[in-house]
């Protein structure tokens, strides 16, 4: 199933509306991105309104940490040429009920520790290097084949899967975070199943091959219809 779909008309993400027999509660998957074109984020927010309970990404709280990583896609908007913008909506004002199962920023440091000097050495230098190509590249990036995503692994990921980085950086950045979020649909579909009612998912677009998967495996969810929505036009 594609999550993020790249054409020559753009860069799409898929809005999949998932289902299990017996059960009236419906989960809608936002598949997100940091930046996008200022449409893409008015799309999302008009249908999130119609929607009944919004369980949202967002590690809580702030840290040095947290804005060295995120300053890798917040230099995009910076470059006004690229017409693109930060996640703009204002999930507490869409008056729906929101559920934020994410970490703190204490947290996600503690996971942060938890990877070899070496892995964080890394990503320490990298970022700057990062940083200066989505400045300039940004717009080019998004519009590529390299952000095509989908719930199975490709190619190139079956490659890394294994390396020993790839593990920590799956377990700081996705395990812990993926489980909090099933663990909150779990909690909603036991006790509220019987109500006819829209649950929206609204994570990056990384992080729902695994919630995918847990909603399948563990509560029998499958992907029913899906709804594009134009992130960037080419």
């Amino acid at each position: 199933m594609q999550i993020i779909e790249h054409s020559i008309i753009g860069t799409r993400s898929a809005i999949v509306r998932l289902r299990r027999p017996g059960s009236h509660l419906q989960i809608v998957l936002f598949p997100m991105l940091h930046v996008a074109s200022p449409q893409f984020y008015t799309a999302v927010a008009e249908r999130l309104r119609q929607c009944d309970v919004l369980v949202v990404e967002g590690v809580s709280g702030r840290s040095v940490l947290g804005w060295a990583i995120t300053v890798t896609y917040r230099v995009m908007p910076a470059n006004k040429r690229s017409g693109l913008v930060a996640d703009t909506i204002a999930y507490r004002s869409l008056g729906v009920e929101l559920i934020n199962p994410d970490v703190t920023t204490a947290e996600f440091a503690r996971g942060w520790r938890s990877m070899p000097l070496r892995h964080r050495a890394l990503m320490w230098c990298a970022i700057p290097v990062v940083a200066v190509v989505q400045f300039f590249g940004g717009t080019r990036r998004l519009l590529s084949p390299e952000v095509e995503l989908n719930d199975l692994p490709s190619a190139r990921d079956e490659m890394y899967a294994d390396s020993e980085f790839a593990e920590h950086f799956a377990r700081t950045f996705g395990g812990e975070r993926d489980e909090r979020v099933l663990a909150a649909l779990a909690e909603l579909i036991r006790t509220r199943s019987a109500e006819r009612i829209d649950v929206a998912v609204v994570y990056g677009a990384g992080h729902v091959p695994a919630i995918v998967r847990g909603l399948a495996d563990r509560h029998g969810y499958r992907p029913r219809t899906a709804e594009w929505i134009t992130v960037l036009e080419a």
